[in-house]
């Protein structure tokens, strides 16, 4: 057996607001001392498969992404698949799961993050694990919350630093009691509970200013640009 250090929940800027390349990432989760990372990017597979298509990256890289269900996001992890956004959890789950891949919902009761838990506690039934370590929080009540729930339903949980900025990469750690160094290894110690974790808060001016941006984003998104209006030409007529 073999003491693996992950991240398993990391954006690139393959993601709509994530603010590093996938060459930063995989910098600073060595540079963190890390094992292995995952890339799991918002509804795109982009990242992943950008990172195992470099050579030698010095760092086992495990694919994924988050996926935007409509109740909330869902982290699947073994897999470069793009799963549909807007899908039912449950059927998203399903999908994941006939794919191979590992299931977790990330951040299951953070109001203001798209919390699975918050409109559908019986997903958390279905998965195979919870984030309970999630380094994006102000006061910590989310992640304890979800450790208790995790507890109740006998669920292993993980840690991510969720990060969207390679410097806070690292700042969720997973270990995992693994059979051997591989992706395989890790998501079969997964399945099995064989996890540790291990969490340090993003600071509060960052999660603040990039919650921020991506709230302009979105309204950017949604809003229709406002089209200038040429002024009216005045005519002076004579009296």
């Amino acid at each position: 057996m073999v003491l693996l250090k992950c991240d398993l929940h990391v954006h690139t800027n393959a993601s709509r607001d994530g603010e590093s390349s996938v060459e930063e990432v995989i910098a600073s989760a060595i540079a963190a001392g890390l094992d292995a990372v995952a890339i799991t990017d918002h509804d795109t597979t982009e990242g992943a498969i950008h990172a195992l298509t470099l050579k030698n990256p010095g760092i086992m890289i495990i694919p994924g992404i988050e996926v935007s269900t409509k109740q909330g996001h869902l982290l699947v992890l073994g897999t470069a698949q793009v799963l549909a956004p807007k899908q039912d959890v449950l059927k998203t789950i399903a999908e994941a799961k006939a794919l191979g891949a590992v299931t977790v919902i990330p951040h299951p009761f953070h109001r203001w993050r798209h919390g699975v838990g918050l409109k559908c506690r019986i997903a958390l039934k279905d998965v195979d694990a919870v984030e309970a370590f999630n380094s994006r929080y102000i006061i910590g009540t989310a992640n304890q919350k979800a450790a208790k729930v995790a507890k109740k339903y006998q669920l292993p949980v993980t840690a991510g630093s969720d990060a969207h900025n390679c410097k806070y990469v690292g700042f969720g750690v997973t270990e995992i009691d693994a059979e051997e160094r591989s992706v395989e290894a890790i998501l079969a110690a997964m399945r099995a509970g064989r996890i540790t974790c291990t969490c340090k808060k993003t600071p509060l001016r960052t999660y603040t200013r990039q919650s921020w941006d991506n709230t302009v984003r979105k309204v950017r998104r949604r809003v229709p640009k406002f089209r200038h209006r040429p002024r009216r030409r005045m005519v002076h007529r004579k009296k």
